[in-house]
């Protein structure tokens, strides 16, 4: 890889990274804080609104700042894509494609931008490039993809009760 695409992901980590930081912050202090957030999950019919907040906050901040450090990135490209996953199926899908519409094509960009940035890695500035532990290519989209589909499998198999508010 260049030092131009290595730039490029590194940008790519950052930007994404700190989107889903910033988004975590939002849910967690935000608005309503913890309890809107909450209040807005049980509406779209998970059980245990209050968790589910907090796992949110805990799964963006977490994912966003693995991100910007290049620290397991296909984790948190796996995270991130749950995260897009579980939003796109349960609160967008319902208003089509356009975002300006609630769509869900926000979360769809970031959703496959985070299995991309599995597949190309890190890049050179990255902390699992320093450490020797970049996973990239096809092993590292597979992993993003399957952890991905696997975490949102199974908290909408646990939690998701459509047409439950509590």
């Amino acid at each position: 890889m260049g030092e131009a695409s290595d730039a490029a992901l590194l940008v790519v980590r950052l930007v994404l990274g700190a989107v889903m930081v910033a988004h975590g912050w939002n849910h967690w202090r935000g608005g309503g804080g913890i309890n809107g957030t909450a209040g807005w999950f049980a509406g779209l019919g998970l059980t245990r609104p209050r968790l589910q907040a907090w796992l949110s906050v805990v799964t963006e901040i977490g994912a966003g700042g693995l991100l910007v450090m290049g620290l397991l990135t296909p984790l948190a490209c796996a995270a991130v894509l749950s995260v897009m996953l579980v939003a796109g199926l349960l609160a967008h899908r319902p208003h089509g494609f356009f975002v300006f519409k609630e769509g869900y094509e926000y979360v769809l960009v970031l959703g496959a931008l985070a299995l991309a940035l599995g597949a190309w890695g890190p890049g050179r500035y990255a902390v699992d490039t320093a450490a020797d532990i970049a996973v990239t290519g096809w092993a590292g989209a597979a992993g993003a993809l399957v952890v991905g589909v696997v975490a949102t499998a199974g908290l909408l198999a646990v939690f998701w009760r459509p047409g439950r508010t509590t």
